[in-house]
């Protein structure tokens, strides 16, 4: 089951749309596999590589991958236990510039992105069609926990893609 159109706010699609055919588990766990091997091919001269003045470097884009999958793993908890509260915009600028990344490392990125995405894994593994559907208030209008699922895959393969495309 995938995401439809109705099932979250528009912006959602062009993250949406990156993630290959199949359900949530599949695509959840084909795309953890992908951004740890993508981190641990990343030259290590490069981890702290920006490309214009005022862009991040390559560690805060996968630190940003980590913070935004346990912000949408959140809204997806809340959702999916009923909690349909507007939830709050974050400011994805702010968190990166208050991340401490001095003594972070590439391996310590990709320990960290493995336990938050395997916790995210087992989380909607046990969620049953019903809760997947689920819909809940952002600041930015309704989306459900199957959507915010997919966001998981589709963000972090369109900051990889960035990555590849202007940093290496």
């Amino acid at each position: 089951m995938r995401p439809l159109a109705k099932d979250h706010i528009p912006y959602f699609s062009q993250y949406i749309d990156l993630v290959p055919e199949g359900d949530i588990i599949s695509a959840l766990k084909a795309n953890h596999q992908m951004v740890l091997d993508f981190i641990e091919d990343i030259p290590r001269q490069k981890l702290n590589y920006f490309y214009d003045d005022g862009k991040w470097t390559v560690k805060q884009v996968i630190n940003h991958i980590i913070d935004t999958e346990r912000i949408l793993s959140y809204r997806a908890l809340r959702f999916a236990r009923g909690d349909n509260q507007k939830v709050l915009p974050f400011d994805e600028n702010l968190y990166a510039a208050n991340a401490n990344l001095t003594n972070t490392n590439a391996q310590i990125l990709a320990d960290e992105f493995d336990s938050v995405r395997l916790s995210n894994i087992l989380f909607f593994r046990q969620l049953s069609e019903k809760e997947l559907l689920l819909k809940g208030q952002m600041a930015s209008g309704e989306t459900n926990v199957l959507s915010l699922g997919f966001m998981l895959c589709g963000h972090a393969q369109h900051h990889i893609n960035v990555i590849k495309e202007r940093y290496l």
